[in-house]
C-alpha cells in the first residue's frame, strides 16, 4: 500500500470523512474546515465557522460574565450527492452548511436554548437532523423549504432511531409520559407522524431496523435480555430471551444483510443467530480452546522493531488445536468485562466478525453458509494480536477485506480473496508498518469505494491522520 504524508486534524474520529464518490475528504481542524481533493490531497477550500454568538448564548453569557464556548468542531459530513457538506459545533449549538461549489453559499442552523448534542444529514442530502441536549426533541431542517420540523423526546441520539433502506421511513424511539414508543415518519412528506404505537419495553436500549424495512428489532436496558421483534404498524411479531436469563442484557444486535436472520450478543460470551420464526437457529460461544480445522493467525512477535516499522510482514500461521486467553470477569459487577462489543456482518453475510471483550487481543470470523448450504455456522478464523483492537472494519464494497488498529505504528489486514498459486482464493493476514515517526493508529475507517483506509492517532497532542491506498497493479 502506499501512504500519504500526515495532515493535521482535530483528534477525533469523526473529524475525517471521504465524499460518498471518494472523490474529496473533509478534514476538521479546530474551528475550521479544510476541503482536499482525494487523488492529490491539494486543498481546493477552507471554510471557517462564523464565531459570532447566538441570541441565547449573548444573553446566557452576559449573565454569566464569562466568554462564550469554544468553536470546535464536533460533527462533520458530506450530503449524499457531495453538493454541501456541514460543521456542528455542539458545544455553542450551531450547524454550519457550506455549498462545495460556491463559497459564497452557506446557511446556520441555531439549535437555541435546548443545546445541540449531534447534527447528521438525512439520506437525501437536503435535510438536516439536530438533536438537543436532554432528550427534548430532534429538529429536522430542511434546506430546500429553509423550514423546521419538531419531534418530541427522542430517547437516544445515538442508537434510538433509524432510515427505512429507501430512506422514505424515519423510526425514532421516544419517551412519552413515561412510556417507550416508536413514531414513524414519512420523509416525503417534511416528516409528518403517520403512526406511533407503544412498545412493550420499561427502559429500551436501543432498536435496529431490518435490511428489508419490514421488522423492527427493540430490546430492554443492560437488566433484563429480552428482545422484541415488531412491524411498522406496532404488531409484535416475536420475542426472544435465552433460557437460562444470563442475568445481564444485550449488548450487540445485527441483521443479516439479506434480512433473514438476526445475530444477538449479551454479556455472556454467546451469540445467538435467529431465524424469521424468531427462535435460535445457531449458538455460537467464546472457548478458550480453539479446534482443529479453524485457521489461527498470529502477529509476529517484536515484527515492528525487526522491521523498523516499514514493509509488510505475514501473521503467522498456527495448527490447531489452540489456547487463547481469556480475561476473568466479575459478573456480580455491573458492566462486567465480557460479551460481545463487536458484532458485524461483512457485505455478502457471508461472514461475521465478532470481538469479545474479555478477550481483547483477539478477532473471531465466522463462516456462514449461503442459502443453497446446510446451515452449520461455524468458527473459521481467529486472528491474535499482541495488544487489545481497538477498531476492527470490513471493507464497504468487497465482501472478504477486513482492516483493524491495536493504537501502534501498524495497520492490519486480513483477507480470503488472495489469488494463490493453485489459481483458487486463499486467506492472507498482513502486518502493515505505518512509515511515519510516532504515529499511533488509533481509529482505521475505509475509503467509501474500498480502495483505500484512513489512519488516525487521536491523541490530543498528536491529532493527525493519514490515508493507505492500494498500489494498482498494471501487469
Amino acid at each position: 500500500m502506499d501512504f500519504t504524508e500526515e495532515y493535521r486534524t482535530s483528534g477525533s474520529a469523526n473529524s475525517v470523512c471521504f465524499s460518498p464518490g471518494a472523490h474529496l475528504i473533509l478534514t476538521a481542524i479546530h474551528d475550521r474546515l479544510v476541503l482536499r481533493r482525494a487523488d492529490t490531497f491539494q486543498i481546493i477550500g477552507v471554510r471557517v465557522l462564523d464565531p459570532s454568538p447566538t441570541p441565547t448564548q449573548a444573553i446566557t453569557s452576559a449573565k454569566a460574565k464569562g466568554g462564550l464556548p469554544e468553536n470546535l468542531i464536533s460533527h462533520t459530513g458530506f450530503s449524499c450527492d457531495s453538493e454541501y457538506v456541514l460543521a456542528a459545533s455542539a458545544k455553542r449549538g450551531v450547524v454550519h452548511v457550506y455549498k462545495v461549489q460556491d463559497e459564497n453559499w452557506t446557511a446556520r442552523i441555531e439549535s437555541g436554548a435546548e443545546g445541540l448534542i449531534k447534527a447528521e444529514w438525512a439520506p437525501d442530502g437536503r435535510t438536516v437532523l439536530c438533536f438537543s441536549q436532554w432528550g427534548l426533541r430532534v429538529t429536522v431542517w430542511s434546506l430546500v423549504t429553509g423550514t423546521a420540523t419538531y419531534i418530541q423526546f427522542p430517547l437516544h441520539p445515538d442508537t434510538g432511531y433509524a432510515f427505512r433502506s429507501d430512506a422514505r421511513y424515519f423510526v425514532l424511539a421516544e419517551r412519552h409520559k413515561s412510556k417507550d414508543t416508536i413514531g414513524v415518519y414519512d420523509t416525503a412528506d417534511s416528516y409528518k407522524l403517520v403512526r406511533h404505537f407503544p412498545l412493550p419495553t420499561s427502559s429500551l436500549a436501543s432498536l435496529a431496523l431490518s435490511p428489508t424495512g419490514n421488522h423492527l428489532a427493540i430490546w430492554e436496558g443492560p437488566i433484563e435480555y429480552k428482545l422484541y421483534i415488531v412491524s411498522l404498524v406496532g404488531d409484535i411479531l416475536g420475542t426472544f430471551s435465552p433460557d437460562p436469563d444470563p442475568g445481564f442484557g444485550i449488548r450487540r444486535v445485527a441483521w443479516h444483510p439479506n434480512g433473514m436472520f438476526l445475530a444477538v450478543g449479551g454479556w455472556d460470551d454467546k451469540i445467538h443467530i435467529l431465524d424469521l420464526t424468531w427462535t435460535v437457529a445457531a449458538t455460537l460461544e467464546l472457548s478458550a480452546r480453539i479446534p482443529a480445522g479453524v485457521i489461527i493467525w498470529r502477529e509476529p512477535s517484536k515484527w515492528q522493531e525487526t522491521t523498523e516499522g516499514r514493509g509488510f510482514l505475514s501473521y503467522e500461521r498456527l495448527q490447531g488445536p489452540h489456547s487463547i486467553p481469556l480475561q476473568r470477569t466479575d459478573q456480580t459487577k455491573s458492566n462486567p468485562k465480557s460479551g460481545a462489543v463487536q458484532l458485524e456482518w461483512n457485505k455478502s453475510g457471508s461472514l461475521l466478525l465478532v470481538r469479545f471483550e474479555n478477550s481483547p487481543t483477539v478477532v473471531h470470523i465466522f463462516d456462514f453458509p449461503s442459502p443453497e448450504q446446510e446451515f452449520l455456522p461455524r468458527l473459521r478464523t481467529v486472528i491474535l494480536h499482541s495488544r487489545p483492537v481497538l477498531h476492527a472494519r470490513w471493507n464497504p464494497d468487497r465482501k472478504g477485506s477486513m482492516t483493524l488498529c491495536c493504537g501502534t505504528q501498524s495497520l492490519y489486514m486480513w483477507s480470503d480473496e488472495w489469488v494463490g498459486e493453485s489459481g483458487t482464493e486463499e486467506e492472507m493476514a498482513e502486518c502493515i508498518g505505518v512509515p511515519a515517526k510516532n504515529f499511533e493508529t488509533r481509529d482505521v475507517k475505509w475509503t467509501p469505494d474500498g480502495k483505500g483506509v484512513v489512519l488516525i492517532d487521536t491523541r490530543p497532542d498528536k491529532a493527525v491522520f493519514c490515508c493507505a491506498f492500494e498500489v494498482e497493479d498494471d501487469m
